[in-house]
């Protein structure tokens, strides 16, 4: 803790813990601003909602997984406090446009002719913009970072990062559409200019030649990756993890309001409760480890997320069916078994925490430094394919007739996947 208070004081961490947590907060804000609004104003269908959550997820994952290989080279290879400023630039252009699709949806102006197309469109962009300041919020902080600093670091980014989807997933379910299209701009504004107090941060390695073949640039940079076990273990299990968490967020929408019969507020009340629970997990690991980058609690931890979201979905199957107006926030926590879904769904969120990351501590302490970026971007490549085929799940579960409530379970099964990569996992470590 006095390591995490002592960091947030520091030039060296400070500038790039906020333009990260302002970049997770715009992302979730327009994101979910864009679901919620066409899940509870446009459709009226549990297939079409979920169909549109599903592709609205893919959408936005694409990019990683097409980009990724030549994000980590040019943020090894460059400044990186360089490409962020010019990043967060671009962020300004992309938000201008995502706000002009929510405005026409919101005055019904050619909804299916052009405001979607420009939501879906803002959705690529930032997904573009996310995969190439993925690599280099992780890579920068060993850079800027002591070596005993780099778990504390990543703790605090990680922590910021689930308050900032927090603050953004509340404000989504919250203000009307308008407010959060000129919110989403201003954000953009100020994260440019927190961006350039950001520390130089040039490449460890000389200057080299990019890949600019996308396709063999990603293969080559996985295989290279991959092979110290401890890397390959540690990106394995954190892409079946986010593979679990994009089934869940694509699910909690529509879940909610044909489910549980509850508001769009009550959607962006789950998303933010899960929120916390992450946060919660990222700071108490760092605390359990004293530090130390390890693996030794995560096979618990994903295991105990698995018996968690078998509880959530049986707490849902047995939902009494209601008719009438969807409850609001008050009427929700007032039911009888909202408070055990709600800690039923913390729950699962702080196993997740404690699972994810200090599998990404592996990632940038146990390569070279002049590898973390790409060594990250390998991560985010595989990650992305996981998530795709995540909301691919998803999306084939809705379209067989599976009902919702119970497309929770390959989750369950899915982190088992994740708890034997981390056993397996703390066992290398053990070994090195």
């Amino acid at each position: 803790m006095t390591t995490s208070t002592h960091l947030v004081r520091q030039r060296r961490f400070l500038p790039l813990f906020v333009t990260q947590l302002l970049n997770a907060f715009n992302d979730n804000l327009f994101k979910n601003a864009i679901v919620l609004f066409v899940v509870y104003s446009l459709y009226d269908s549990a297939q079409e909602e979920a169909r549109f959550s599903a592709i609205a997820s893919a959408i936005f994952i694409l990019p990683f997984f097409v980009l990724s290989a030549f994000a980590g080279q040019l943020a090894d290879m460059r400044d990186k406090a360089r490409i962020i400023r010019i990043i967060k630039a671009c962020e300004i252009v992309i938000m201008t446009v995502g706000a002009l699709g929510l405005l026409l949806a919101w005055q019904h102006v050619a909804v299916h002719a052009l405001a979607i197309p420009l939501l879906l469109l803002g959705l690529f962009a930032m997904g573009v913009h996310s995969t190439f300041m993925g690599p280099i919020k992780y890579a920068i902080l060993p850079q800027h970072l002591q070596q005993r600093e780099v778990l504390a670091g990543t703790g605090l980014v990680e922590a910021g990062t689930y308050v900032a989807i927090l603050a953004g997933t509340i404000l989504a379910g919250w203000v009307p559409v308008q407010g959060a299209a000129l919110a989403v701009v201003i954000t953009a504004v100020i994260g440019y200019f927190t961006s350039r107090w950001i520390p130089d941060a040039p490449p460890e390695i000389a200057g080299q030649a990019l890949d600019f073949h996308i396709l063999r640039a990603s293969v080559t940079l996985v295989r290279r990756t991959m092979h110290d076990p401890r890397v390959f273990l540690a990106i394995i299990a954190i892409s079946v993890f986010w593979a679990n968490g994009t089934v869940l967020f694509i699910e909690f929408p529509p879940l909610t309001k044909s489910i549980l019969h509850a508001s769009k507020e009550v959607a962006s009340l789950f998303l933010v409760v899960f929120s916390i629970g992450v946060a919660l997990g990222s700071v108490s690991i760092n605390a359990l480890l004293k530090g130390r980058v390890s693996a030794r609690y995560a096979p618990a931890a994903v295991v105990m997320m698995a018996v968690f979201i078998v509880v959530f979905e049986q707490l849902c199957a047995h939902w009494p069916r209601m008719t009438g107006p969807l409850m609001d926030i008050p009427m929700f926590l007032s039911h009888p078994m909202a408070a055990a879904l709600l800690l039923t769904l913390t729950a699962i969120a702080v196993a997740g925490g404690m699972f994810v990351v200090p599998l990404y501590a592996f990632l940038t302490t146990f390569v070279p430094k002049n590898e973390t970026a790409r060594t990250v971007a390998a991560n985010n490549i595989v990650n992305s394919m996981a998530m795709v085929a995540g909301a691919g799940v998803a999306m084939a579960q809705t379209a067989i007739g599976m009902p919702m409530v119970h497309q929770m379970l390959i989750c369950a099964g899915m982190s088992l996947l994740s708890a034997w990569c981390g056993w397996r996992l703390f066992r290398a470590e053990c070994r090195h």
